[in-house]
């Protein structure tokens, strides 16, 4: 038996003295040099006494040795679990405990704080830095460059990656080989990356869209990366001559559209800019489009499923969609209540299907149940629509959803119409308690620069071309809007920071 997600996106490259990791420091490491390091650490990995199945958790900060575990977790038929570098010790300790991880590494600044972690979990701990220092990495330096691949099945789990938790406990999502290796041949096919590709990747690597998404892709097309530690702009515009593509969140594009250096010029050689995480405004197509020719290419996915849809390579980039199912995913709009298909343009619920959805949520068959259903299709807990034109449109999550006075109210179109209002850089629409409604809704909108939206004027404005039921029963003018790590605008914050506006 082999072992399908090694061989396709590791083994492949074996002997390849072509470039794969460009780092920041100047340094560049091949296919070769990148598996033979990778195997070091599967030694390493197996003498910490992992045998196949077992889980390894990994909180360091993003560098060539941290997806080279990633690699090595694969070739030896381990469990990965990379996790956020900003998480807490705390919360460290729920992943690590909930997913039964035997081994445990961090970053040596963090040690003792992690030790107790694992050694409360029943866990091995060994520390490495970005810069491949720690006893991991002590453990790893006399090993053989060369290492016996376990054979693993596509039904075998590759990794776990733990979603939000913006309601109730982090579910642990079981990824199989299967789930990653089909995603990544469908992506690569659909965005025609290649081995003369080379990325500017700039996410981070405990996440999708950087490790399963950027990543695999890369691995797959034998293209290369510009591996920066994390976003920085700068960085980004002095490395771009020499790349052909970026994936990036929207704050990657707003904050080059800020950049003066930021010029056609600079991208005239680029072939395609993809942004995925969390919603790209309009005006950020239509003046990235203005200022360099290239339309971003927006696509949809999530944690459960890596990508479901994409906005196609060739054909309209439609601004305020995601585009089309991709070739293996089937893609339905359901009644959140019934489960039955709507028609066409109708809102619902975004159900998927396809060898790119996970296996379910360890150790929690209940919650698997509820969002799994036995046909295949996973309700993903986002709103949307499919348009007269077949692209998938998204209106907010389910949980988004306001029902004020028993009429339903979806955000996304009062942000619509809130994003073109003068002044008015973004804005995110919330359900707050109301006493006589039961919840009503709050526009909370982040300024332009140097502009100081009217909030009289825009519900003036909104009462013109909104049902009064929809209308924001209040304005809110902030500076920003709070998001997290990737880039998503965090309802759940802004729903308990004005969790009291309506009450006396």
């Amino acid at each position: 038996m082999t072992n399908v997600l090694y061989d396709a996106l590791f083994g492949q490259h074996a002997g390849r003295e072509t470039p794969f990791l460009h780092l920041i420091n100047g340094e560049t490491l091949t296919h070769a040099a990148f598996l033979e390091r990778a195997a070091q650490l599967a030694h390493a990995l197996t003498a910490c006494e992992l045998t196949a199945g077992d889980r390894v958790a990994l909180q360091i900060d993003k560098s060539a040795d941290a997806l080279a575990l990633y690699a090595a977790c694969v070739q030896a038929g381990l469990v990965f679990l990379p996790l956020n570098p900003a998480y807490t010790a705390h919360e460290v300790d729920y992943f690590v405990s909930n997913s039964g991880a035997k081994l445990l590494i961090g970053d040596p600044a963090k040690a003792d704080s992690l030790r107790s972690v694992a050694k409360a979990a029943g866990a091995v701990f060994e520390t490495l830095d970005a810069q491949g220092n720690g006893s991991f990495a002590a453990r790893a330096a006399d090993q053989h460059r060369s290492f016996k691949t376990v054979p693993r099945s596509g039904d075998d789990l590759a990794a776990f990656l733990y979603t939000s938790g913006t309601t109730g406990r982090s579910k642990g999502a079981m990824m199989t080989q299967t789930n990653l290796l089909s995603n990544a041949r469908t992506l690569t096919d659909l965005w025609q990356f290649t081995s003369k590709d080379v990325l500017l990747h700039a996410l981070p690597i405990f996440h999708t869209h950087g490790l399963f998404v950027a990543t695999n892709v890369m691995l797959l097309s034998g293209g290369a990366m510009i591996f920066m530690p994390k976003l920085d702009v700068d960085q980004l515009i002095e490395h771009m001559p020499r790349a052909t593509s970026l994936m990036g969140v929207p704050t990657y594009y707003t904050r080059l559209l800020d950049h003066p250096d930021f010029t056609a010029d600079l991208t005239k050689h680029m072939r395609l800019f993809i942004s995925g995480s969390a919603p790209l405004l309009a005006e950020t197509h239509k003046l990235f489009e203005a200022r360099t020719g290239h339309r971003i290419l927006e696509r949809y996915g999530m944690t459960e499923t890596n990508m479901n849809t994409s906005n196609p390579f060739d054909g309209m980039r439609r601004a305020g969609t995601v585009g089309f199912p991709l070739p293996d995913v089937e893609l339905k709009v359901t009644d959140p209540e019934t489960g039955e298909t709507l028609s066409q343009g109708e809102i619902g619920m975004i159900e998927v299907r396809g060898p790119n959805v996970f296996k379910g949520y360890w150790q929690m068959p209940e919650k698997t149940a509820a969002e799994l259903r036995s046909d295949g299709y996973f309700i993903t807990g986002d709103l949307g629509l499919i348009d007269d034109q077949g692209y998938v449109q998204i209106v907010g999550r389910g949980k988004d959803l306001i029902i004020s006075g028993g009429y339903n109210i979806y955000p996304k179109e009062l942000e619509v119409i809130l994003d073109d209002m003068p002044g008015v850089l973004e804005s995110a629409v919330i359900g707050l308690p109301h006493a006589d409604l039961g919840e009503a809704p709050v526009a909370v909108l982040a300024r332009q620069k140097g502009a100081n939206p009217d909030p009289d004027a825009i519900l003036e404005t909104l009462a013109i071309q909104l049902a009064r039921f929809k209308c924001p029963r209040k304005v809110i003018v902030v500076d920003a809007l709070p998001r997290n790590t990737m880039g998503k605008v965090q309802k759940n914050v802004m729903r308990q920071t004005y969790a009291k506006v309506f009450k006396a």
